[in-house]
């Protein structure tokens, strides 16, 4: 057993602080669905809301096979997700301004307050926490979360 596997498996505060955070996962997770299932949609339609919203934050443009890589969906199953949250009224196709031929995502203003009326109290109650955090805390966290983001999106889960 190599160190990194012995690492796993051997309690401690890393691993107390990697299961807490799996937590944090699978609760968000289970919002996702919830949110989802009050406002017919499939907990996919909600990764692809929160998909476009970062795309929006970042000034990424969302095209149809962004999105699709984005999900991992194929370019008919992006086609069906679009045409059903676009059907839903949380998504609209705009024409790019810089390219007429090219046709861009945007979340629905609607769509976003309905997020922000269900999942508002949530974030906001996590920026509350944040906010108690002194400068070198906050980047701790926030370190720890990007790297850990690196981390799972890594292909196979290792360095190769």
């Amino acid at each position: 057993m190599n160190e990194d596997q012995n690492a796993v498996r051997t309690p401690g505060p890393e691993m107390e602080t990697v299961h807490l955070l799996r937590r944090v996962s699978v609760e968000f997770g289970l919002r996702q669905a919830d949110f989802a299932a009050r406002h017919g949609m499939h907990p996919t339609d909600v990764r692809a809301l929160i998909c476009l919203l970062d795309a929006a934050r970042s000034g990424t443009p969302a095209t149809a096979g962004w999105l699709g890589a984005q999900l991992g969906l194929n370019s008919a199953g992006t086609t069906a997700l679009i045409d059903r949250l676009v059907r839903l009224g949380h998504l609209t196709r705009v024409r790019d301004a810089d390219d007429r031929r090219r046709v861009l995502l945007a979340v629905d203003a609607r769509a976003v307050e309905l997020g922000q009326e269900f999942f508002g109290p949530w974030l906001t109650g996590m920026v509350e926490l944040l906010r108690t955090f002194d400068a070198r805390e906050a980047a701790a966290v926030r370190r720890f979360l990007l790297g850990a983001h690196a981390a799972l999106a890594r292909e196979g889960g290792d360095d190769a």
